[in-house]
């Protein structure tokens, strides 16, 4: 009788899936407005192959199969990495090509600051206290890859501000990711575990490469 109640309060602390689904196909469809010297495979593919995965993720996750669903997510996740910091290097070897415009620069940069947002914001998502399904088994969020503000209160403060149930979303994780390719450093929130710091390490040396290399370069050119 007793696990009746508490089944419909898990229900209603279900995290929902599609704002990270929704970053997921935006990811591919960036890949689109990329330069084609940048591109290090044609540009249907990235969409491709997402497409392909995303069925059974979605099928996996219905059926209540969270470890086959993750590690799907994680595949996508890799190659998205794969195919983003192949364009950086590709950036990076044609940075002093004499045949490139000002404009191409900026497209550039237009396309790959927010694919590094996107990519790494996902990658939090997935990683942050064993992911999205094991952060709901666990009820309100006090640990985790990251120190989110809400965990650094006591439990009086939580139940008077309403967060004794908190647990992060998607947007905070980009919020997160926003925040590491902008101020190339965490703003309110901290990583607690190395993964968690090579992550954002990784994420802000790709940021930084996209400013100082092609954004600089562009306006140099522009003057």
């Amino acid at each position: 009788m007793d696990d009746q109640p508490f089944a419909v309060e898990r229900d209603t602390l279900r995290e929902p899936r599609w704002p990270a689904l929704i970053a997921l196909v935006v990811v591919p469809l960036l890949y689109f407005a990329l330069p084609k010297h940048l591109r290090v495979v044609a540009e249907w593919i990235p969409l491709g192959i997402t497409l392909l995965l995303v069925a059974p993720l979605l099928l996996t996750h219905m059926r209540g199969d969270h470890r086959t669903a993750a590690g799907i997510g994680f595949l996508i996740s890799g190659l998205h990495t794969l195919f983003l910091m192949g364009a950086v290097v590709l950036m990076v070897a044609n940075i002093t090509a004499k045949n490139q415009t000002a404009l191409d620069f900026l497209q550039a940069a237009g396309v790959l600051f927010p694919t590094n947002i996107l990519v790494f914001a996902l990658w939090y998502w997935r990683v942050d206290a064993g992911g999205p399904h094991q952060r709901e088994i666990a009820g309100a969020h006090v640990k985790g890859e990251f120190l989110f503000p809400q965990m650094t209160m006591d439990e009086t403060l939580r139940k008077q501000t309403g967060m004794e149930d908190w647990a992060p979303g998607f947007v905070d994780y980009l919020f997160l990711a926003f925040n590491t390719s902008t101020a190339l450093s965490p703003a309110d929130t901290g990583a607690l575990t190395r993964m968690a710091k090579v992550l954002m390490m990784i994420q802000a040396t790709i940021s930084l490469t996209i400013i100082v290399l092609l954004a600089a370069r562009a306006v140099n050119m522009l003057s």
